[in-house]
């Protein structure tokens, strides 16, 4: 039987806000609901179509304009993630809790505030990944590219030290090649590993102030460095990040855990699916997850191609990866790694 409800905006002028650019956001709630006739007319959205369609559709537009309520400027992105939250009803894509909040209290939760603009979970599985950094003293967020890994934890790590919470923010990665060898790269040592410890430097620069980074960094209050450095050092009163973690080895990822100090906490992070480790050498990120999977205190957030906040092709890409590495199981091993060069000379 056809139905029909009515949503009401308070606020006529806030109408196309809510719409989106374009009627951007309206079309990504006609595209979720796509039995439902949806009309507007000055402040009011009328639905129409079977009871159970409407009331799933009514509540999507609702939910968006209370995440528009909340101060968070919606898009085609934040409409598309707030209806599929609402139709999730399993546990959270973070691997731990599940976050019993509704998509306005997800998505509009602030992490930092930062040279004019607001760094918030855009999915619910990095609203996980952030409640788990609050709430343990180890976190390993586990995810593809573009799932906002580091970039949460860096948002952590500042908003940490600008809360006095820690003293000093330490940022770190393995230096492994994906091609070359350092030896072949021209410069001294640090301009050899800058490059490795880049993205990094860049994720900083978009929370601090450019002008104030060269001097926390003499201050020793930010440390940028490669994972080597970390070896006979005890971090306290510290926000520590392994960015890229799958390229440690396993006695490499024990050395660092093994770092922590009284009053710090740490986040590991990493794509299992990229390593670029020399073929046959194991991952530390991955023996990890194995080895301290259900030690108190240490969460492991899974995060996947729905948490992917890059363009919507990367998405399409891991998921179209993950689909074809499915097909691939049973075909036999396949090479890891990086191939070895000279294999003729080591086999004299």
């Amino acid at each position: 039987m056809s139905v029909t409800r009515v949503v009401v905006v308070d606020d006529a002028a806030r109408m196309p806000d809510l719409l989106g650019s374009g009627d951007g956001v309206l079309r990504e709630v006609e595209k979720a609901f796509p039995a439902v006739d949806i009309m507007v007319r000055g402040n009011r959205i009328t639905l129409t179509g079977d009871e159970d369609d409407v009331d799933a559709a009514a509540s999507a537009v609702e939910e968006l304009r209370d995440v528009l309520g909340a101060g968070v400027p919606l898009t085609p992105e934040v409409a598309r993630e707030s209806v599929r939250m609402l139709r999730s009803t399993g546990p959270s894509s973070g691997g731990t809790t599940a976050v019993a909040e509704r998509p306005a209290g997800v998505l509009s939760r602030s992490i930092l505030s930062t040279r004019g603009r607001t760094i918030r979970p855009k999915t619910e599985g990095q609203a996980a990944y952030v409640h788990a950094m609050d709430s343990h003293t180890i976190t390993f967020g586990i995810g593809p590219a573009g799932t906002g890994k580091t970039y949460l934890a860096m948002a952590q790590a500042v908003a940490a030290l600008q809360a006095k919470r820690v003293n000093r923010i330490v940022l770190t990665r393995p230096a492994v090649e994906a091609g070359e060898r350092l030896g072949f790269l021209p410069g001294s040592l640090s301009e050899k590993i800058d490059p490795y410890l880049r993205p990094l430097y860049d994720a900083l620069h978009d929370m601090v102030d450019p002008e104030s980074i060269p001097r926390l960094m003499e201050a020793g209050t930010i440390e940028v460095a490669p994972l080597a450095y970390m070896r006979g050092r005890t971090l306290n009163d510290a926000f520590v990040i392994l960015d890229e973690a799958q390229n440690t080895t396993r006695e490499q990822m024990k050395m660092f855990l093994t770092r922590l100090g009284f009053g710090t906490t740490m986040v590991v992070t990493g794509d299992v699916t990229q390593v670029d480790l020399p073929g046959g050498t194991r991952s530390g990120l991955r023996a990890a997850s194995e080895i301290l999977t259900g030690v108190e205190d240490i969460a492991f957030c899974h995060l996947g191609a729905q948490d992917v906040v890059r363009h919507r092709l990367v998405s399409d890409i891991i998921t179209a990866y993950a689909e074809n590495d499915e097909q691939d199981q049973g075909r036999g091993p396949r090479p890891t790694g990086q191939r070895r060069r000279f294999d003729r000379e080591e086999r004299k």
